[in-house]
């Protein structure tokens, strides 16, 4: 049958006082029965060489799963945050009557916000700009999709850049707040380009204020355990 061994890779090392040699840093690959599947493991301050031996100490894994070098995980929460806002654009909005280019509200940001608060701006641009950019592509939006992609990526890169090492109200009410800038200036010059008109779009921005202004709401009170509640689980 098959089998797996592990293998250490590089370490970091120091002499301590009595001559041994202690591994700062540790990286360890894994090898399962499926080639194509590879775990890589970094333990800090677990292992103690001494006269040919090796103890574990106070091991500390973070373990990730890699197929080819792409973090499954990653892949994971980002298809599963681009369905769900893709979800939440489409199924819970209402059309403005006062804007007749494309005043629409929606409940998309409050899971790209989510993603990117709790995932990082990687994760969170991703999700936010493919899962409405998706909506527009399958809902007779088309021409606006490109605008979309950028617009709502950008906006979740900057929400997770703000977020995702130093949280809290002091970094994501900033951080939402450059999120409303970003929509309204970015929809107001995707408007302008697709209807060549500088006034037109003014129509649109209330749509745009109370779209961010109600995600925000709906975030503020659920991040912060959910954020906890992700850690405690990673």
């Amino acid at each position: 049958g098959s089998h797996s061994y592990v293998k250490q890779i590089g370490c970091r090392k120091q002499l301590t006082n009595e001559g041994s040699c202690k591994t700062l840093h540790s990286y360890v690959i894994f090898y399962a029965a499926e080639p194509k599947l590879k775990f890589i493991s970094r333990f800090l301050t677990v292992n103690h060489f001494r006269n040919g031996g090796i103890t574990m100490q106070n091991v500390s894994s973070d373990a990730k799963p890699a197929v080819h070098g792409v973090n499954i995980r990653f892949l994971t929460v980002t298809a599963l945050f681009i369905a769900l806002t893709y979800v939440f654009t489409a199924f819970i909005n209402l059309r403005l009557p006062i804007a007749a280019n494309g005043g629409l509200i929606h409940l998309g940001n409050v899971p790209l916000f989510l993603c990117a608060i709790l995932f990082g701006k990687k994760s969170g641009a991703i999700a936010g700009g493919v899962g409405m950019a998706l909506f527009d592509l399958l809902s007779g939006w088309t021409a606006w999709a490109p605008f979309t992609l950028l617009i709502v990526g950008l906006m979740g890169f900057t929400v997770g850049a703000l977020t995702e090492k130093h949280y809290g109200f002091r970094r994501l009410l900033p951080a939402l707040f450059l999120a409303a800038v970003i929509k309204v200036v970015g929809y107001y010059l995707a408007e302008v380009i697709l209807f060549g008109s500088w006034l037109t779009p003014v129509a649109s921005i209330p749509g745009n204020l109370i779209q961010v202004g109600a995600a925000a709401v709906l975030v503020l009170p659920i991040a912060a355990p959910l954020r906890k509640a992700v850690a405690s689980y990673v």
